[in-house]
């Protein structure tokens, strides 16, 4: 998908089309995930830091992911991959490989072109939004294909002719080629795909290592065997916080590891998983970062069993100094619970409390107990009120969804010394005007994403627009919901990446 999270917000608000637009962590120590094409040209990238995509690009919107309505659009697109073929490998939410020679679609170059084209359309009827198309004979130059391709083309690499298209390229262009091998090679004289097909694989051994180098050097000869793989296993699941300022109360960092874990439970039981080892990991102030774990005696979904192995974990952790990143995972995972010996341990210290409450009663202690009753009543009132006092500030995150009571649904806009600025319009509605409220008016409420394409989900059953027959482009009506097919007859072995 092109400029994807960038791309899905400004359909959403039609006040932001045709505008530089800024998708990532808005606090210091923010990271832009996605930039439109129009901050691309001010130099804002992704992975870059906040502060300087805000230096190079002043005037752009700078949004906080919503990552809801992003993975419903993701599952849209997956969808029609799925009635392309049984072998679709997702990469990612707005990136995926598909296997068209398993789904029997494509025949020859003009036919797998004639996929590729009619992916494109059927993806911005369904989504509002363009994505790339790639083809090529492996995952490698149908990745590279698709980036070629950008923004929203269809770039096919003919067999026979991969060498010669990646020779002239930069070695960056592999996958694998960061900037420290880059620089390795660099200062080797090797600067273009050509030149290390031409070092020869012992060269690149001796500059890279045997692993790095002969991978490498069997990319720059175009060759790559990896099959696409439809299901990928699920090793871990983990959340994560980078936090604005460094956090020095131990308290507070003990607080935030019992949120994380919570999150991560929540992670956890929605993939339908249990596990059996709990990490936990911490950034301090000096950058290094630590891993500790801990493994149960069986796998558990419970938030309270992995909230205390998270907190016995963290006691071994020195955070003198400050904490930047936290993290909560659990790992070794299955689809079945145990009874947790930590949860039994706890109940039965709660049951052995209550029978111990209920012979001080039958002794004749009842006095004590009410006092002590009394004095916790008498703590919890000023608490209470204080409470009633001082209700916490409700947060209202830069583009994420709102409606009022009147003036219907918006985005906010932006927020700040309890005041919180909407405009209201829809995806399909004209630019709309910008209204300022209280940040606790009871009449402005979060709100959902609503969907880009009017009627894109209104449940109906749509027909494929893939022909049975290779290279048939169908009906000229876009598919909504194209079912699974699979064919006979001879196809090339193309796959389709759409980054």
């Amino acid at each position: 998908m092109d400029a994807f999270y960038a791309s899905a917000e400004q359909a959403a608000k039609p006040s932001l089309r045709g505008k530089a637009v800024v998708v990532g962590g808005l606090g210091p120590r923010g990271v832009v995930a996605t930039a439109s094409y129009e901050a691309r040209r001010f130099g804002v990238h992704s992975a870059m830091p906040m502060g300087q995509a805000r230096r190079l690009a002043p005037n752009a919107a700078y949004l906080v992911p919503r990552f809801g309505l992003y993975r419903d659009i993701s599952e849209q697109v997956m969808e029609l991959l799925r009635g392309l073929s049984p072998l679709v490998e997702p990469l990612s939410l707005d990136e995926a490989f598909v296997d068209l020679e398993a789904g029997g679609v494509a025949s020859d170059e003009p036919s797998a072109r004639a996929v590729g084209e009619r992916l494109r359309v059927d993806i911005r009827a369904v989504t509002g939004l363009t994505g790339s198309v790639g083809l090529a004979a492996s995952k490698m130059l149908a990745k590279i294909a698709s980036e070629e391709a950008k923004p929203d083309g269809l770039r096919l690499i003919v067999p026979g002719t991969e060498r010669e298209l990646l020779g002239p390229m930069s070695v960056r262009t592999l996958p694998g080629v960061g900037p420290v091998t880059g620089d390795h090679l660099r200062r080797a004289g090797i600067t273009t795909v050509a030149e290390i097909a031409e070092a020869g694989e012992d060269e690149l051994v001796r500059l890279l290592g045997k692993a790095h180098g002969m991978h490498l050097y069997e990319m720059a000869l175009a060759r790559d065997e990896r099959p696409v793989v439809a299901e990928r296993d699920t090793k871990s699941v983990s959340v994560e916080d980078t936090f604005d300022i460094d956090i020095h109360d131990r308290v507070r960092v003990r607080l935030e590891v019992d949120r994380l874990a919570e999150r991560c439970v929540q992670r956890l039981r929605a993939g339908g998983h249990s596990g059996r080892t709990v990490v936990l990991k911490v950034r301090r102030y000096d950058f290094s970062t630590l891993t500790r774990s801990e493994t149960l005696r069986g796998p558990t979904d419970d938030p309270g069993v992995v909230r205390e192995a998270a907190a016995r974990l963290l006691d071994a952790v020195d955070t003198t100094g400050g904490v930047r990143l936290l993290g909560v995972g659990v790992s070794g995972l299955a689809d079945f619970t145990q009874e947790d010996l930590f949860a039994q341990a706890a109940q039965a210290a709660q049951a052995a409390q209550a029978k111990e409450e209920q012979e001080r009663l039958e002794r004749g202690e009842e006095e004590a107990v009410a006092e002590a009753a009394g004095r916790e009543a008498e703590e919890a009132v000023p608490a209470q009120e204080a409470a009633v006092e001082a209700p916490a500030e409700r947060r209202w995150l830069a583009g994420h969804d709102v409606r009022h009571a009147e003036f219907g649904p918006g985005w906010v806009q932006g927020s700040g010394l309890g005041r919180v600025t909407v405009r209201f319009e829809t995806p399909w509605s004209p630019p709309g005007r910008v209204r300022t409220f209280r940040s606790d008016d009871p009449l402005l409420e979060p709100g959902e994403p609503l969907p880009l394409v009017a009627g894109a989900d209104d449940g109906e059953e749509g027909q494929s627009s893939y022909g049975s027959q290779a290279g048939d482009s169908g009906s000229s009506e876009p598919a909504i919901r194209p079912k699974s097919r699979s064919g006979g007859g001879d196809s090339v072995g193309a796959e389709t990446s759409i980054p």
